[in-house]
């Protein structure tokens, strides 16, 4: 082989092959484009997730309703010697010869009994230990509300009212309670007997009573507090003869949080309030005019609400309730969430008087009409008498506010009126569309 031709093949083989240059932008974009869909990559599966996973949650472990909230509305009482049949009718002369041997009993026993000083404490630290045995079914409701000053400062303000707990449906406690010091409220704060606090949120309200029921969940509540706290029962204020009756004020009757007083009912009177007459209970007791909470009575069972200017300026220092029979129809229904409807009067019976006299009709009596409320909409007036809604006969405003409460929101009904035409009564009809208490 030629010398010149082994030399090339020689520089050939001893060539070196350069790496190709990185191109450094290239590789920086491709980086940065690797990087960007992991991150947008990494965000989807996040979203996704978060959207997915209740659904999904519930899916595999479904939660179960609570029950729907009823307690028992109350028809007329019947007395308990109305519950007993006797088969023969004592005469007159052995009713008398029973009543007064029974006094000579009693007179006989009383006058074995020396009561002293010691007797009186005994009796009043008897009450002093039922009133504390009721404080574990109150609560004190702490509504936060946040605002800003002249100087733009942010500043909280608090307001506090007694509440009951009235509920535990397994999943949450229901706490009944005046509405006015968490009408506006960011932040609602529940503090039970032993000092446990909780955040609560409103169930629902209703505005004529100005009742809400607010709901705690357990999960939130200690094992220990739950163990303790009590539900109270809501009783009855259907009660005739109530006057005398012994009764405990719990909350705050005396307008200072955990205060309490007892004494005893002393009459009761009616309060006209917007679709609805309500039974106001009057006690013996010297409150404040911010008071708030429950009249008990001594079986442990709310039969009022307490709410001052409920019956009258003369007696804006007297505790006063608001009977629970009255109110059981509204409770159940916002204890379950569900709006109340509203018509937008305030009425009253047709009395036998008025009726005989005045030639008004039975029915319920038109007092007043709530400006802009359905019922003025669609003309009803003051002084109408309705006598049917939906057909259905209406003789006392009782038997209107009944059927109004099974009603919702939304729902068209047909009152039938009677209205006064200088000397008569002409029949009219109204469909109304119920609106919602606000």
């Amino acid at each position: 082989m030629p010398e010149s031709e082994q030399d090339k093949q020689t520089d050939f083989m001893i060539e070196k092959i350069k790496e190709r240059p990185v191109n450094k932008k290239k590789l920086l974009r491709r980086t940065i484009i690797t990087v960007t869909m992991a991150v947008i990559f990494g965000l989807v599966a996040c979203l996704t997730f978060l959207i997915l996973e209740p659904t999904i949650n519930k899916w595999l472990y479904p939660e179960e309703k609570p029950k729907k909230v009823a307690f028992v509305e109350e028809t007329e009482e019947m007395l308990p010697k109305d519950m007993v049949v006797e088969e023969t009718e004592p005469s007159l002369e052995e009713t008398v010869e029973s009543v007064i041997l029974e006094e000579e009993q009693i007179q006989k026993i009383l006058s074995n009994i020396s009561l002293n000083t010691e007797n009186y404490i005994q009796l009043h630290q008897v009450m002093a230990d039922y009133a504390s045995s009721l404080t574990r079914s109150m609560v004190t409701v702490t509504g936060v509300v946040s605002d800003t000053d002249w100087f733009n400062n942010v500043y909280e303000s608090k307001g506090q009212a007694s509440g009951a707990i009235i509920l535990n449906n397994g999943r949450e406690l229901l706490i009944l309670v005046d509405r006015s010091v968490i009408k506006q409220a960011e932040k609602i704060t529940v503090t039970f007997f032993n000092g446990q606090q909780a955040e609560a949120v409103e169930r629902q309200h209703e505005a004529a009573t100005g009742l809400s029921v607010l709901a705690v969940s357990i999960a939130n509540i200690s094992e220990t507090t739950m163990k303790e706290v009590q539900v109270a029962p809501l009783g009855s204020s259907n009660t005739s003869g109530m006057a005398g009756t012994p009764v405990v004020a719990m909350g705050s009757p005396m307008g200072v949080s955990n205060s309490m007083n007892y004494g005893m009912l002393t009459a009761s009177s009616n309060s006209y309030l917007t679709d609805g007459n309500y039974r106001v209970l009057i006690t013996d007791m010297y409150g404040s005019l911010n008071a708030s909470g429950m009249l008990f009575n001594l079986k442990g069972d709310i039969i009022g609400v307490i709410s001052a200017g409920k019956a009258g300026t003369e007696l804006k220092n007297i505790v006063t309730a608001v009977g629970i029979t009255e109110l059981k129809p509204i409770i159940t229904k916002i204890s379950n969430g569900s709006e109340v409807a509203h018509l937008g009067i305030s009425g009253m019976d047709v009395t036998e008087e008025a009726n005989t006299n005045w030639k008004i009709p039975y029915g319920a009596f038109v007092k007043e009409v709530v400006m802009d409320s359905p019922a003025m909409l669609a003309g009803i007036q003051k002084g109408d008498v309705i006598v049917a809604i939906n057909d259905a006969e209406i003789i006392v405003f009782g038997e209107l506010t009944s059927a109004i409460m099974k009603k919702s929101a939304g729902d068209t009904i047909k009152l039938t009126v009677q209205r006064q035409v200088q000397e008569t009564y002409k029949e009219m009809e109204f469909e109304i569309t119920l609106g919602v208490s606000q």
